[in-house]
């Protein structure tokens, strides 16, 4: 079987299973479970709680001690089981333990799958800028096709998100085994060093100026993405409370409107090659951070009558905000590393952007909504909400050139222009 549609299918079930429930679950906790506010938070933050260490702890394990694809099918396999687990679950403490047993199993899959990807592309030669963002793609796609069909089926406030969720995982689990093998570094090399052996050679990385300055914007971009993910759909949802806007199409299947995002994505994704040959990974990252102020920015007017195009827009610009940053991050790292830290470096990326970041992104909004835009009905000032998330980006976006003092890098311009 050819080796990219291969690829394809892991990608396409691999974020299948997240959006079967990512953007829904709290439409799921407000609308079915009416458990409090203050601690939907605390269940969000265990994407970021769960991303701090295992991403980077499983990069070292394939780093070192196991195949790739095999840790990969492992942690599917588990996720599958936390699952199905969830919907069984009466009380928000035992929700959160259950829902943080499986971002253990689920986030570090989120690098692993880039390991496995570029692995597999580098050992038949193929070039990974050039080829690997139309692959992506293919996540972005099973994404929305888990969106509308959550959607469709009238499953956003279901507990039927997390078994179908829960089935897709355990295929993939499954289908992981039989994908290219990505064998530990260590074993090629046989190098048996101490510091070799637990990874930490991948840490050193911090002590670069330019990856330790990428890594802090990637954990303040991080709680950017962990704020769109939290609040989207329930934004569109609250709608519903207002009489004139209940019966609209876009109240009625938010999780079809957030899907806009997923598709824009697409179109990005395919972009990312050019931009990055034009205006090299500084300036694409600074589209993104100004992308992320015009995402907040859109929301904070938008309705869903006349004000909809607003939303509209805003979810076409978060292809930019999101693709502009996480996948030419995950190039940037691939090619500013050396191959035996590879799974260590992509684990550190996914640690500081959906670990750091999104526990900075989870507690921090929970704090200032509940403090600043809570109303007296318990309602939200969305308004308010979105134009704080907005300004947030700016001053991101403003600082973000001053300090990041990197110009285009020979090798990453290199495989850019072969593209």
């Amino acid at each position: 079987m050819n080796i990219k549609f291969r690829l394809i299918l892991m990608n396409f079930m691999q974020f299948f299973i997240w959006g079967a429930w990512l953007l829904t679950i709290g439409a799921y906790w407000f609308q079915n479970k009416h458990w409090s506010g203050a601690q939907f938070g605390a269940i969000f933050s265990t994407m970021g709680i769960a991303s701090i260490f295992m991403p980077a702890i499983t990069g070292i394990i394939s780093d070192r001690f196991i195949n790739a694809e095999k840790l990969y099918g492992i942690m599917h396999i588990l996720g599958a089981a936390t699952l199905f687990s969830l919907p069984l679950v009466k009380d928000p403490t035992t929700f959160f333990w259950v829902l943080l047993l499986n971002m253990m199993f689920y986030m570090p899959t989120l690098s692993l799958s880039i390991t496995v990807a570029y692995s597999a592309l580098k050992n038949s030669n193929i070039d990974i800028v050039k080829e690997y963002p139309p692959i992506r793609i293919w996540g972005t796609i099973g994404f929305i096709v888990a969106l509308w069909t959550v959607s469709l089926t009238h499953n956003e406030t279901s507990s039927n998100q997390f078994y179908i969720a829960s089935a897709i995982s355990l295929a993939l689990g499954i289908y992981a085994f039989t994908l290219p093998k990505c064998r530990p570094f260590a074993v090629r090399t046989g190098n048996k060093s101490f510091v070799n052996l637990l990874g930490l050679n991948a840490f050193a990385l911090f002590k670069t100026p330019r990856f330790a300055i990428f890594f802090a914007f990637s954990l303040l971009l991080g709680a950017a993405l962990q704020l769109t993910n939290a609040y989207g759909d329930t934004y569109i949802h609250d709608f519903a409370k207002i009489p004139a806007y209940k019966d609209l199409v876009p109240v009625k299947y938010p999780a079809i409107i957030m899907s806009i995002s997923q598709i824009s994505e697409t179109l990005f994704i395919l972009a990312i090659p050019f931009f990055l040959r034009k205006f090299g990974i500084k300036y694409v990252m600074l589209f993104s951070m100004l992308a992320w102020v015009l995402r907040f920015g859109l929301f904070a007017f938008g309705d869903p009558a006349n004000g909809l195009w607003m939303i509209v827009l805003s979810c076409i610009v978060y292809g930019m905000a999101f693709d502009f940053f996480n996948i030419s991050g995950s190039l940037f790292v691939e090619t500013q590393t050396t191959p035996e830290i590879r799974g260590s470096a992509q684990g550190l990326f996914m640690m500081m952007v959906n670990g750091f970041g999104a526990l900075l992104g989870s507690f921090a909004s929970g704090f200032i909504i509940d403090k600043y835009f809570t109303l007296a009905d318990q309602g939200k000032n969305w308004h308010g909400i979105w134009l704080t998330f907005a300004a947030y980006a700016l001053v991101i976006a403003v600082i973000f050139p001053f300090v990041f003092r990197y110009k285009h890098n020979a090798a990453l311009k290199h495989a850019i222009e072969n593209a």
